[in-house]
């Protein structure tokens, strides 16, 4: 039962990720071949090193934020009860495991793991209590823009979206702390290349998959 419903989850999850990446893919494509060109044609330009990692991590970090825009801003939100603003009101009106729960509850969740891992990386963020203020400050900031928009306001999506951002700046904080263990080749220029390709490959893979 536990594994079916697992597998239920990961499948609605996949379909969740599949209808963002349907409404975003137009955009991020030609964000990332324009940032990209430029970016390179600065570090040429100023003859600065070119580190392959951190290049691929800032150009994903913008691309998340590209999607992360259009997605709060044109996507449907599937609710019927209008502005929330009664704490677990809407997270308890889903049944665990339906549709409606992956996309409201853990893509909510999802959504922000990115914007807490990329905060804590490019601030150097050390406590806890400042990824919670950016995490917070930046989930307020889209619920107030959605209610002037005319969207929905839901003090539950910020709760579940700090939650995303502490889940992000908890895996930032203990790759950190793992790498302090690590074989030297393991924090290598070389190494932190290969892996970074390897993910953002599989990341383009799967985007054209879902297509």
């Amino acid at each position: 039962m536990i594994k079916m419903m697992s597998c239920d989850i990961l499948t609605s999850l996949d379909n969740t990720l599949g209808d963002v990446l349907q409404m975003t893919w137009p955009m991020l494509f030609i964000s990332m071949v324009l940032i990209a060109s430029v970016r390179i044609a600065y570090l040429y330009k100023k003859k600065e090193e070119f580190v392959l990692h951190k290049e691929i991590l800032l150009l994903t970090f913008v691309l998340y934020i590209l999607c992360l825009f259009q997605v709060v801003t044109f996507q449907d939100i599937n609710t019927v009860s209008g502005n929330n603003f009664i704490p677990f009101k809407e997270i308890f009106r889903y049944s665990f495991g339906d549709h409606l729960f992956v996309k409201n509850i853990i893509g909510n969740v999802i959504m922000f793991v990115p914007y807490g891992f990329f905060a804590t990386l490019y601030a150097d963020l050390k406590k806890p209590l400042s990824a919670f203020i950016l995490v917070a400050l930046a989930s307020i900031s889209i619920e107030c823009t959605q209610l002037m928009i005319g969207r929905i306001f839901d003090v539950d999506d910020i709760l579940l979206n700090v939650t995303g951002g502490m889940l992000g700046f908890l895996f930032y904080r203990s790759l950190d702390k793992l790498s302090d263990v690590l074989p030297k080749f393991f924090k290598s220029k070389l190494f932190l290349d290969i892996i970074s390709v390897m993910v953002f490959v599989f990341m383009i893979v799967y985007i054209i998959w879902r297509l």
